[in-house]
């Protein structure tokens, strides 16, 4: 599909959602989408069977933006959803499909972030609220008319709302929104109780029933690896020391990372260029014919770019930021294994996107194994290793073509035959550390994460001595009546358990005996406070510095 014509465009939506829609990279609307919007539009009551990663989040947020008065300051549209993950993820789906819509304000509202912003946030007049369900009824107890303005309901996984135990909160929300709203209601599978809430709160929905066809990409090794989102650039520059590559495409979100992270890798000596949407069509052509004939070897680019590109030598994809969906990630890691040729798809997943890649695993029907950053001693037998393959060829015939010059050298330096050749070697290798503490000394913090089944904190840890094994350790029991709260400030930062201590005494306003045990890890540290009444001690605490940092407890959920 082009930027001019496609089958957005068809479904009677407003021009400039269907503009940021084609700059997401969808080329077609999905099953659910087809079928959804119109039924929305038309502003009937629905029902919407399908799994997660079929597009049903663009199937209910493309119409409701369209029905968005961007005049009135009040909240027009609610999405509840069961998680605060998803709450994000549906948020900035919003966001980003309302980027050519100026005026428009979304707010995601969830438990575990400070109440007020969320609350004036929505006073405020934004006119999408996307919430979980046991937060907003927080919202409720304190102003039960906050949502008295609301004319489209979703309940986006209505089932996992059910499996979670909001049917109480459900019904508070209902009764807290006018009754003349229309609602959406969306659900993998459609259990009693899901009927029950669709024959009491919907009127005469119609009903959209999607089949997940199962993708495969069988020909391609796929891995992930765990890496914190600012860390991101230096995980990439660790991984291609050891990827053997011909040639690579790395995907990101945006046309700034393609910039930014193909000057990082043309810094560091790689023939890399950037791909996105501002770049004119002759330069695209230059671009990809530089890198099928050799002049380039990595494309850093933004899905849209990317459209139909195809080029036989790629054997990895990257994809360094995560895809706004299973067929997108699908349509990526396509780019190699072509021509009946091997191919490698690596994958950064942050702590947050956890839940996105078991959506791409079950919709492509495959697992994506997990791999870990390489450590120092990989990274430098990688070095020797290519050192050692470039010298190979040389070596046969150098001592006949350059051996009276070695001879001359050795003789006017007044030097051994092996400093000599330790001296060419440095030159040669621009200096690149290649003995193993060099190489430790160079090597940026990366944390990486254990494996699925042997999670530790968050799945942080550490590649090295002392400092890993106390990263790895596991939580300790809570006592009763206690919650483990998460600050992402540790022993790097200069935090010990007392600098804790004393900022949450002096500004919380506890007793001592009040708080439980504070464990400091190298990147973060777990707090233990009191269950009752902790959102007011968190507001309480949310502009606390401490070691001239921000404190930023926020609950910690042992997912």
């Amino acid at each position: 599909m082009t930027q001019e014509t496609g089958g957005f465009a068809a479904l009677d939506l407003n021009p400039n959602i269907v503009a940021a829609v084609v700059a997401t990279g969808y080329e077609e609307p999905s099953a659910i989408q087809q079928q959804s919007i119109p039924i929305i539009l038309a502003g009937h009551d629905m029902i919407g069977q399908a799994q997660t990663g079929t597009g049903k989040t663009a199937a209910f947020a493309l119409p409701i933006l369209n029905k968005i008065d961007v005049s009135k300051r009040e909240p027009q549209a609610l999405i509840l959803a069961p998680t605060r993950e998803l709450a994000l993820q549906v948020a900035t789906a919003f966001e980003t499909y309302a980027k050519q819509m100026p005026g428009v304000n979304v707010v995601a509202v969830y438990g575990g972030a400070p109440m007020g912003p969320q609350l004036r946030a929505i006073r405020n007049g934004a006119q999408i609220v996307v919430a979980t369900p046991g937060r907003l009824c927080d919202h409720l107890r304190r102003d039960e008319k906050v949502l008295s303005t609301v004319q489209y309901l979703v309940l986006d996984e209505a089932d996992e709302m059910l499996k979670l135990g909001f049917m109480d909160d459900l019904e508070v929300i209902f009764d807290a929104i006018p009754a003349t709203r229309q609602t959406v209601l969306f659900s993998a599978t459609l259990p009693s109780s899901i009927r029950s809430i669709a024959e009491r709160h919907l009127r005469e929905p119609k009903h959209v029933k999607i089949q997940t066809k199962t993708q495969t990409v069988t020909a391609i090794d796929q891995a992930h690896l765990m890496v914190h989102a600012d860390q991101k650039i230096p995980a990439v520059l660790r991984l291609l020391e050891v990827e053997e590559f011909d040639a690579l495409i790395a995907f990101v979100r945006t046309k700034q990372a393609t910039l930014d992270l193909a000057a990082a890798l043309e810094a560091k000596g790689y023939k890399a260029a950037a791909l996105n949407g501002d770049i004119a069509q002759n330069q695209r052509e230059r671009v990809i014919d530089s890198l099928k004939d050799g002049r380039l070897d990595i494309v850093v680019a933004t899905d849209v770019a990317a459209r139909g590109l195809d080029v036989p030598r790629i054997t990895h994809v990257f994809n360094v930021d995560m895809p706004y969906d299973p067929e997108s990630y699908v349509h990526r890691i396509g780019r190699t294994g072509r021509a009946g040729r091997d191919g490698r798809a690596l994958l950064l997943v942050t702590p947050r996107e956890r839940r996105m890649l078991q959506v791409i695993e079950r919709v492509t029907g495959q697992k994506v194994a997990e791999a870990r950053l390489p450590n120092a001693q990989a990274v430098l037998d990688a070095r020797i290793k290519k050192l050692t393959t470039s010298l190979a060829p040389l070596v046969a015939e150098a001592e006949a073509t350059h051996g009276e010059l070695f001879d001359r050298l050795t003789t006017d330096l007044g030097c051994s035959a092996r400093a000599l050749a330790s001296a060419l070697l440095r030159k040669a290798t621009n200096g690149q550390a290649l003995d193993l503490a060099a190489v430790e000394r160079e090597q940026p913090l990366v944390p990486s994460f254990a494996p699925r089944g042997e999670r530790t904190e968050r799945g942080e840890r550490s590649d090295r001595g002392e400092r890993g094994e106390r990263e790895r350790r596991a939580p300790l029991p809570l006592a009763e009546g206690r919650v483990r709260c998460r600050t992402a400030l540790g022993a790097r930062d200069g935090i010990a358990a007392k600098n804790l201590l004393g900022a949450i005494l002096n500004e919380g306003g506890l007793a001592r005996d009040a708080i439980g045990r504070i464990q400091v890890r190298d990147s973060f540290s777990l707090v233990e406070l009191p269950e009752d009444g902790l959102e007011k001690l968190l507001a309480k605490l949310k502009d606390t510095r401490v070691a001239g940092k921000q404190l930023k407890l926020r609950r910690y959920r042992e997912d």
